[in-house]
């Protein structure tokens, strides 16, 4: 957690929830329990319980501390809807996120079923998240087609911004049902990284990347990936895709 990141696609992160559990594919590999995993039994670190889910309450005022605009990728560590974080603890998250409106904050999920029906039962509470918290950007992760109904659910998110993280894509995806419709804001596509990594054709890449500009969809290619990611780079076709979503202007901290 650091009010600097290294990811491509945001400025910083917020784990007020750290620890998951797999449950598509694309979790095979993942970078956050590989890191967490390394510390497990190390006393008084964050990461002494290794990757098993935790609640850090201490950590939910963070980003009301950090005064300068960011774009915050919220639990980069965990998933914020995860069956075991209740539901009174993710409205504190809400609320601090209600609170810090000049900060842009990035929710990615790869439960979409329980954050649409979590933003439902809010409805009366939260208002309109598009209209009054623009600033607010939920999304959800597919690594292949077999989970596209979470694009579709993705979809139907009541956020001004609302994206796709393709990433480990790991087969052709055919988005073009949610993307023609602009439901979809915003798609991240990037290859898996580490030990381990399986290798992701350029052509899955492409398509998906076409499917957007046929769209009007904002692309963003994070990486290659591989055993050396940095090596392989973020060059796809002669060139970086850097885009981003439209959206509205931050508003500086009082």
């Amino acid at each position: 957690m650091s009010d600097h990141s290294s990811i491509e696609w945001t400025d910083a992160t917020w784990n007020p929830v750290t620890g998951c559990t797999k449950i598509s594919p694309g979790c095979k590999h993942c970078y956050a329990l590989t890191f967490s995993e390394r510390f497990r039994g190390v006393p008084g670190h964050p990461f002494e319980f290794g990757f098993d889910l935790r609640l850090w309450p201490n950590r939910l005022g963070l980003p009301l501390t950090w005064r300068t605009p960011k774009r915050i990728f919220v639990n980069s560590m965990s998933d914020l809807f995860h069956e075991r974080v209740p539901d009174t603890f993710i409205d504190y998250v809400f609320d601090t996120m209600f609170k810090a409106h000049w900060h842009h904050f990035q929710v990615l999920t790869k439960r979409p079923e329980r954050m649409t029906a979590y933003l439902s039962a809010r409805k009366g509470k939260f208002g309109n998240l598009a209209d009054e918290h623009s600033h607010i950007w939920l999304g959800t992760s597919i690594e292949t087609q077999r989970y596209v109904t979470r694009a579709e659910l993705a979809s139907t998110l009541p956020s001004a911004v609302r994206f796709l993280s393709c990433e480990p894509l790991l087969g052709p995806l055919d988005l073009r049902h949610v993307l023609g419709s602009s439901a979809i804001n915003w798609v991240i596509v990037g290859g898996e990284s580490g030990h381990g990594a399986r290798p992701m054709d350029p052509m899955w890449a492409l398509g998906i990347r076409d499917q957007c500009a046929t769209a009007g969809v904002a692309f963003f290619f994070k990486q290659w990936g591989g055993r050396n990611k940095k090596r392989a780079g973020r060059i796809l076709e002669d060139r970086t895709w850097d885009q981003l979503p439209a959206e509205p202007l931050a508003v500086s901290a009082r």
